[in-house]
């Protein structure tokens, strides 16, 4: 009996022990959504300050309206060049859920006495997505150029390796159901960033649509988002071929 009394005392410490671990592994920033951010604008948030951790290459291409640009590796070197309030209510954002720059530079701000911390975690390009107010450099709408993937080839690793790559239709959920490439996974190009959570930056990732158009936004995202090994297809290309086709919404 004594022995039973023990093993339960155990698993409660124990328990406890855990519960107290995850508590101190808590992140000393809210996670807000763009949704969130722009309630914070729109209603003038008292002390304010948008803080873009990018680089000043991509601040210069995009950013939020107002924003300031602080990327990390300045922040890490100098922290002291955080200079606002210690009650100023700082958000930081850089390129997605992916993208580790937002989240260090809050916990380094934490580490400097900050509390009103926030992280956008969606980033740029779902702040883009959403068409809420951006500034614009002379580059924004600079085109680039996309790595094709034929048809034969894409078949092929889809059969041969299939594990190491993430195929994603990005046209309409109707579309997707009427015909898709078998495999393929469906994040509309209209929400693409915003639904690209579940993307893994260790895996080929290839976008296609009918004619290319939404794959290459699609393309451009990912680029932005730092996705390095990436390719663009082309759905009419596949089916000209007479490569096989899966129909319904299963995914």
């Amino acid at each position: 009996m004594k022995r039973i009394v023990m093993m339960a005392v155990f698993m409660v410490l124990a328990a406890a022990l855990l519960a107290f671990s995850a508590e101190n592994k808590k992140e000393p920033f809210a996670v807000v959504t763009s949704e969130e951010v722009k309630a914070m604008i729109d209603r003038q948030e008292p002390g304010l300050i948008l803080i873009d951790a990018r680089t000043p290459q991509e601040f210069q291409e995009v950013h939020i309206k107002g924003a300031v640009n602080l990327p990390l590796p300045v922040l890490e070197k100098n922290p002291a060049a955080l200079t606002f309030s210690k009650d100023a209510t700082l958000v930081f954002y850089c390129n997605g859920f992916k993208c580790g720059k937002s989240p260090k530079a809050a916990r380094l701000a934490a580490s400097l006495g900050y509390v009103r911390l926030s992280v956008l975690s969606e980033g740029m390009p779902a702040w883009e997505e959403k068409g809420f107010a951006i500034y614009a450099g002379p580059d924004y709408e600079k085109k680039i150029e996309t790595s094709r993937i034929a048809p034969r080839e894409l078949q092929k690793i889809l059969t041969d390796t299939p594990t190491a790559i993430t195929l994603v239709d990005v046209r309409d959920a109707n579309e997707y159901a009427d015909g898709h490439i078998p495999g393929a996974v469906n994040i509309p190009a209209s929400n693409f960033a915003t639904l690209s959570s579940g993307l893994e930056k260790d895996k080929k990732i290839v976008v296609y649509c009918n004619s290319g158009g939404r794959s290459y936004n699609a393309y451009r995202k990912l680029k932005k988002m730092a996705f390095g090994d990436i390719a663009q297809a082309i759905f009419t290309d596949w089916q000209e071929i007479g490569l096989p086709v899966s129909k319904g919404l299963t995914r």
